[in-house]
């Protein structure tokens, strides 16, 4: 027994520190990628784009895991772990660089476009801190590990929100009411100005980004593998493909939606607030509402899993706190709807912790290939949120075509769209429930 003890205990202590080194690396891509949720109403503002174009900020950052993933499993699998984390925060860096041509050119595409840079670095850096993660100790308790990770994603979220909500977001309500009544040559100025207020922060993030991907190199992360696929018992012939694992692909589906109904949560709940008349002043924290949710559920998450809790029934209940929170959110009005959709951070929390582990049971030397379709499946984020922004703009034509005066039909088209996390959550709630088993075997 004593033994045994000795050898959690020192298990324990050799994990500690990467842990530590990758919740760092969770807190910074939390820290660039909920920032999206104050760029969404800036970029709307400075490019005068419909609800639908605005959206694309979220499809920029979340559509390079669908070109990237594949092609970073690759280069992890020939440089390592440790080398593509580093490589990832580098190019991160650049993305965040390209941020001062375009905010002098206010052209949209080239904020898109640097958007999408950061988003192949943070794909390099999800597809080797997510599997090495889920790895680095016994797969019963990866929830509770990526638990941790998402304690400092969210912190990190919540941070940047509220920074780059004041920074951006400052006097926009004024602008807006500028820009009704100025002339062309003044419209433009004061559109230029308000650009400009991303150069700053935006070097600053890149010095961070170049410094660290320069450390991280240097950081004691040991070499870890996947566990190799058991030996058939009953003659049944070794896999040999990653198609011969339907659990994972269901996994990526439902990881793909879920991805797409997080994203929502946290990057439409500023603009949903904003088009209830609530001053802006108070809706550039509703993405912090969100994140802190998060971060309380995942807290609870690594009290609960693995020692109270499965992760397949961590996964159930967040399913059905999402199906209950999509209905209360759109039969809802005021300030108690935008509660609804922050609460849907419960309901998200444990969602990602949970698919990690379950998708990747039994998959062995497909490991890293696995770990880039489950991280292909973060495109979900960049196709659902702008499906949601085409939702909200059809129903606010009909609305105002019906007499509804603009207003109005902004505020019940915006919460109308939410409609379409019902369908997201309950391709969750399947695979809670079955879709983690379809292909493995019985015992």
């Amino acid at each position: 027994m004593s033994n045994t003890v000795q050898s959690q205990t020192k298990l324990k202590n050799n994990t500690l520190v990467p842990i530590i080194i990758i919740a760092g690396l969770f807190f910074i891509f939390g820290f660039v990628t909920w920032i999206n949720g104050a760029l969404i109403p800036f970029m709307k503002t400075i490019n005068e784009l419909t609800d639908a174009q605005s959206y694309f900020v979220a499809s920029a950052s979340y559509i390079s895991f669908v070109v990237m993933a594949l092609p970073a499993s690759y280069i992890i699998n020939k440089i390592g772990y440790k080398k593509g984390m580093s490589l990832g925060l580098i190019v991160m860096a650049i993305g965040a660089l390209l941020f001062i041509p375009a905010a002098e050119a206010r052209t949209y595409w080239m904020f898109l476009s640097a958007i999408f840079i950061q988003g192949i670095g943070m794909t390099l850096l999800q597809t080797a801190s997510n599997p090495y993660i889920t790895i680095l100790g016994p797969i019963e308790s990866a929830a509770k590990r990526i638990a941790i990770m998402g304690i400092a994603n969210k912190i990190a979220g919540s941070l940047g929100s509220v920074i780059f909500g004041a920074i951006l977001l400052s006097g926009i309500k004024g602008i807006k009411e500028k820009l009704m009544v100025v002339d062309e040559v003044e419209k433009s100025n004061l559109l230029n100005t308000m650009a400009d207020s991303v150069v700053t922060p935006y070097i600053i993030m890149a010095l961070v980004l170049f410094l660290l991907g320069v450390l991280i190199r240097k950081a004691p992360l040991p070499h870890v593998e996947a566990a190799p696929i058991e030996a058939s018992e009953t003659g049944e012939k070794a896999k040999t493909s990653i198609f011969q694992f339907p659990h994972l692909w269901l996994g990526v589906l439902a990881l793909f939606v879920y991805v797409g109904v997080e994203v929502i949560a946290g990057d439409t709940i500023i603009s949903y607030g904003i088009s209830l008349n609530i001053p802006v002043e108070e809706a550039k924290f509703f993405t912090t509402y969100t994140l802190m949710a998060m971060v309380a559920t995942y807290a609870l998450g690594v009290f609960l899993i693995p020692k109270y809790i499965s992760q397949s029934l961590a996964l159930k209940a967040s399913a059905f706190l999402g199906i209950i929170l999509s209905f209360c959110i759109v039969f809802s009005t005021g300030f108690t709807s935008v509660l609804f959709v922050a609460a849907l951070g419960i309901a998200n929390a444990l969602v990602w912790p949970a698919i990690w582990p379950l998708a990747l049971t039994g998959l062995g030397k497909f490991t890293e290939r696995g770990s880039a379709l489950l991280i292909m499946a973060i495109s979900g984020g960049a196709i659902i949120p702008p499906l949601y922004g085409f939702i909200v703009d059809i129903k606010k034509e009909d609305l105002i075509v019906s007499g509804a005066s603009e207003v109005n039909a902004l505020a019940e088209a915006s919460s109308f769209g939410y409609w379409i996390l019902l369908p997201c959550y309950l391709i969750i709630l399947y695979y809670a429930f079955g879709g983690h088993k379809v292909g493995l075997k019985k015992g």
